[in-house]
């Protein structure tokens, strides 16, 4: 079972915290995002993100993890939103907490890493908005277009 939700406690035999953080690079009306494989073999564009490692802040994650599977050194311009879900992997429920980041391009470091994503592509922020399928990446999403007078 996956997806947000409020688990009974009496469903629970297991469960953990995780934390991440992403970043959303922007350049003008063009997103940067991924697509990635999940776990049952759908495949889906989202944004890119990834653990924060011990040691490391969410920033400094989000950062590492833009470059490692984007290929994009990225700087951050700004706090985007913190997304919380609940999720059930293996009989474990997990509670997640990502740490978003709005980021824009300085350069192209290198290739997206193939063991944890397909493709990086810009898209524009029209077209993303048909290929979002996560609920938490429909927030961000909505974050991004809801003042297109003043954008973030």
């Amino acid at each position: 079972m996956t997806g947000t939700g409020n688990f009974p406690r009496s469903n629970r035999r297991a469960s953990r915290f995780e934390y991440s953080a992403g970043g959303v690079a922007r350049d003008g009306d063009l997103l940067l995002m991924v697509k990635v494989q999940t776990l049952d073999g759908n495949q889906l564009w989202t944004f890119p993100k990834g653990h924060i490692e011990p040691g490391e802040t969410s920033a400094q994650a989000a950062v590492r993890e833009v470059v490692e599977e984007t290929g994009f050194r990225c700087e951050i311009t700004g706090p985007l939103d913190e997304v919380r879900y609940w999720f059930e992997r293996d009989g474990i429920v997990t509670q997640k907490t990502v740490t978003w980041y709005l980021m824009r391009a300085l350069e192209q470091a290198g290739l997206p890493d193939p063991k944890e994503v397909l493709e990086a592509q810009w898209i524009s922020l029209r077209d993303a908005g048909t290929l979002i399928r996560y609920k938490s990446d429909r927030k961000i999403y909505s974050r991004l277009t809801q003042n297109t007078a003043n954008p973030l």
